[in-house]
């Protein structure tokens, strides 16, 4: 039996984001961003309501978009929850440091291994910002023989709209566009 729950910004798997962008001075600034996911090969759409990081995108036209990982849960909870415009300090509060990318006017953050670096495109309807991935920036480490991401080295955090909890991802079970031919 089924039960209807009423509206919730239910999407699982739903990354954890952590949206990197410069100031007017150059100085680094991150937050989390909880909806937001692809919009085609190239593309990102992030919802994000006013902050510091959607001026700053304003300004640069670059943002980057670094994936949580397990090892940094408790700094991309942080910058998540406490504002650049009240912290100076809130990257190295977090113990995250920078370098630029060679793509975009945008910092990528040295501790998380896996980054999109976009151009910013426009905003579509309400705070969606879209963006243009020019380039995927991985740590060797989280590569598998093939040159890819794999998802045996590397650990993404996963949140859960729900109850507002962080999970980490889970086991490989099936090949896709290979194991439904088993039903031909």
């Amino acid at each position: 039996m089924r039960k209807n729950i009423g509206v919730k910004p239910l999407m699982f798997p739903q990354p954890v984001l952590i949206i990197a962008t410069y100031d007017e001075d150059g100085k680094p600034n991150a937050m989390n961003a909880a909806w937001g996911g692809t919009a085609g090969v190239d593309k990102i759409m992030i919802h994000m309501s006013h902050h510091k990081t959607t001026d700053n995108i304003l300004l640069k036209k670059a943002f980057t978009v670094s994936f949580g990982d397990a090892a940094h849960m408790l700094a991309c909870d942080y910058v998540g929850i406490v504002s650049a415009n009240k912290e100076p300090r809130k990257m190295e509060k977090a113990g995250f440091t920078t370098t630029k990318s060679a793509f975009v006017d945008a910092p990528m953050i040295n501790e998380l291994p896996l980054t999109l670096e976009c151009e910013f495109v426009e905003i579509l309807g309400e705070n969606n910002y879209l963006g243009r991935i020019v380039n995927i920036s991985a740590e060797e480490s989280i590569l598998g023989e093939d040159g890819a991401v794999s998802l045996e080295k590397f650990f993404p955090l996963i949140f859960d709209s729900a109850h507002y909890g962080y999970y980490r991802f889970g086991e490989k079970v099936g090949q896709a566009f290979e194991d439904g031919k088993k039903l031909y």
